[in-house]
This record gives C-alpha cells, sequence and structure tokens, in this order.
C-alpha cells in the first residue's frame, strides 16, 4: 500500500482517541486540498510495516481512523486495515470524497467500518463550478448508502468563501441526509490552488450564524462548526 503518515489524533474520531493512517493517492483536485503531497503517490510499504508503526501508539487508542487522500482508490489496503482495527476490537472510521459509491458499497458490506466521514463540497448540482469535476451525483449516491446502513454518518463541507456562500450552505442543507453535519473552516495554510493562499479563513460568528440558519433543514442532525479558533463546537 502507499501511505503518507501515521498519527495520534484526539480529534479525528469524536470523544475517542484515535490512531490515523493517511493513505495516498486521490482521483480529486480541490482547491484548498491540504494534503496535496498525497494526491499522487506515497511511501510504499506492506501491511506489516504500516502495523508496525500503528503498534507504538495502538495500545493508548480507542479507534482507527483511515483517511487520505482518497482511502477508497486503495480498497483492499483500507479494508486489511480495517480487519486489524477490528481484531483490536477498536472503533473504526473511514474519510471519503464519496467519489467511489460502488467501492463503498463494496466497504459497508464488510461490516468493518463504524463511522464513515464523508465530505460534501458543494450542492450536489455545483460541484464541477467548485470543485471542477461534475461528480455530485456520485457523492449523493454514497450518502444515501451510508445513510441507509448501520454505519454512523457524518457530512462535512469546508467553508471557504471564495468557493461557497451561504445560501450554498443553506442548499447543502436541504440535499443531504446524515446523523451530524460539521461545517468545517477554511485555512489558507497548505492548499493546492495558489489563489487561495491569501484568502482570510471566515469568520467564526459567521459560521455560527450560518449553522443556526441551517437548522430548521437539518430537525434530526446533530449540527457542528469546526474553526481553529475553538475548535469543534456543537451549535
Amino acid at each position: 500500500m502507499e501511505i503518507g503518515t501515521t498519527l495520534m489524533s484526539s480529534i479525528e474520531y469524536p470523544k475517542l482517541m484515535s490512531s490515523v493512517v493517511f493513505l495516498a493517492k486521490c482521483p480529486l483536485r480541490c482547491p484548498y486540498c491540504s494534503n496535496k503531497e498525497l494526491l499522487e503517490n506515497g511511501e510504499e510499504q506492506s501491511l506489516e510495516e504500516v502495523i508496525s508503526k500503528l503498534k507504538n501508539d495502538i495500545d493508548f487508542s480507542d479507534a482507527l481512523v483511515i483517511s487520505g487522500g482518497e482511502p477508497l482508490v486503495q480498497l483492499n489496503s483500507t479494508i486489511k486495515l480495517l480487519e486489524y482495527g477490528k481484531e483490536l476490537e477498536l472503533k473504526t472510521k473511514v474519510d471519503t470524497s464519496g467519489v467511489y459509491p460502488e467501492k463503498l458499497k463494496e466497504l459497508l458490506e464488510t461490516d468493518l467500518v463504524d463511522y464513515i466521514a464523508l465530505d460534501i463540497k458543494a450542492p450536489f448540482n455545483k460541484y464541477k463550478k467548485v470543485i471542477g469535476l461534475d461528480i455530485g451525483n456520485k457523492v449523493k449516491e454514497s450518502m444515501n448508502l451510508v445513510y441507509n446502513s448501520n454505519t454512523y454518518l457524518e457530512c462535512r463541507t469546508t467553508y471557504c468563501e471564495t468557493l461557497l456562500n451561504e445560501e450554498d450552505i443553506i442548499e447543502i442543507a436541504k440535499e443531504i441526509q446524515c446523523d451530524s453535519y460539521t461545517l468545517q473552516q477554511f485555512r489558507n495554510r497548505s492548499v493546492l490552488d495558489p489563489k487561495l493562499k491569501d484568502v482570510e479563513s471566515p469568520n467564526p460568528k459567521d459560521m455560527e450564524r450560518i449553522a443556526n440558519h441551517i437548522k430548521p433543514y437539518l430537525p434530526n442532525t446533530k449540527i457542528n462548526i469546526k474553526t481553529t479558533e475553538f475548535g469543534q463546537k456543537t451549535i
């Protein structure tokens, strides 16, 4: 498998300390991508080598998170890592863009994943405008697959004010079905598109106002905002 890095995190799986594996490769080129070094290639390692890296921290972990890149590019490696996590009775989570609904369906059928974090990058009919690829229907299919399974679904949107506006967030809220929805603050620290390097992060107060505005459209969904200033806050 090709990986970027492994690390310990207190924020990747809510309320649990987790070991995180970042798998390399992604078919998307999102302008605000913060893991651009993983888009093409990573370091080739065997499953045994990755597990060896994890073993130093796994005794202190309650969860195993597979992120990227796009983990479903390396579906077999993702499944093998999740099998390892389940052998240790860890909670398991996978981060995905939803670009591969067929692979996601295969993953869900393994019953190895407890939690899916699905990036909703734009209203489904505006994906081409925001990230350059018209994949909204695939992401919607992925969302419906997870929502109608036994796996917890978090949808999350990175809010960059030069790519999305408040009306776009409202439109997303009208379209999605999930257990929780997180509005994430854009940060320009590491971005793929140089044009975004000078774009400021949205004001947390504006994000909180928008989150409150969309609550009527998601009455049964937990709504969060995630900012540098205040961490994650439930609205």
